[in-house]
């Protein structure tokens, strides 16, 4: 049976990135369905079938009757249905560490989150970051190098091919671009990379045909 992912607006929607991600890196047919964040049905939308079982929260993927959300689990849900290896890396220490970056991810960088939100729609002009957002920077590309000098020279990106963790940094790859944040060379080029993969290039243009503006994720909004 075909996959099925609900995710919500391609512009804003870091989550529903990393969702759709893992299933075109999972190679197998799915179904998109995509369900615009905060409009006037949403409050109604999110309590039907579709969403119920995550609270309303996009991604939600539906293997037949089967949901599954939130982005790790449906990344390792995919790698159980067509093998790790596409996902995670096959060296035990490489893949330690990209679980434990991968888990980081999920969990941290809150004030970049935060301040910098994800909007394809934009690329600012760069302007001083406030001190808990450079210290999510510093973190994030620090944790970059030490993957890709230890891991990742076989390839483009972290650990060589692409795979789980470029996937979960995906959205701060945008959010790099959106806010023109400063980047030492490593990551700048690892950023480049990401941002030309085939997946982010399909994804970029659904963005683009998106008319729907959600003005609490708009800077401009926020600055007027």
């Amino acid at each position: 049976m075909t996959l099925s992912i609900h995710i919500g607006n391609k512009v804003y929607s870091s989550w529903s990135l990393r969702g759709w991600l893992a299933v075109r890196q999972s190679g197998l047919p799915f179904r998109e369905v995509v369900a615009p964040l905060y409009d006037d049905s949403w409050d109604e939308r999110r309590q039907t079938p579709e969403f119920a079982p995550s609270n309303g929260k996009v991604p939600i993927l539906w293997d037949g009757d089967t949901p599954v959300w939130e982005s790790l689990a449906i990344i390792d849900y995919l790698a159980d249905k067509v093998g790790r290896d596409r996902f995670w890396p096959a060296d035990d220490a490489a893949r330690a560490f990209a679980r434990s970056i991968a888990s980081e991810m999920h969990a941290g960088y809150q004030a970049l989150r935060s301040q910098c939100g994800m909007n394809l729609r934009h690329v600012y002009p760069p302007e001083p970051l406030a001190p808990e957002v450079e210290a999510d920077v510093r973190r994030i590309t620090s944790l970059w190098d030490q993957a890709k000098r230890r891991f990742g020279q076989g390839g483009d990106y972290l650990f060589g091919g692409f795979g789980a963790v470029d996937i979960m940094f995906a959205p701060v790859v945008t959010r790099f671009r959106t806010y023109s944040i400063p980047l030492p060379s490593l990551a700048s080029d690892y950023c480049a990379a990401v941002w030309d993969h085939p997946f982010m290039v399909d994804w970029s243009c659904g963005a683009a045909g998106e008319s729907w503006v959600i003005e609490k994720f708009e800077r401009a909004a926020e600055k007027a």
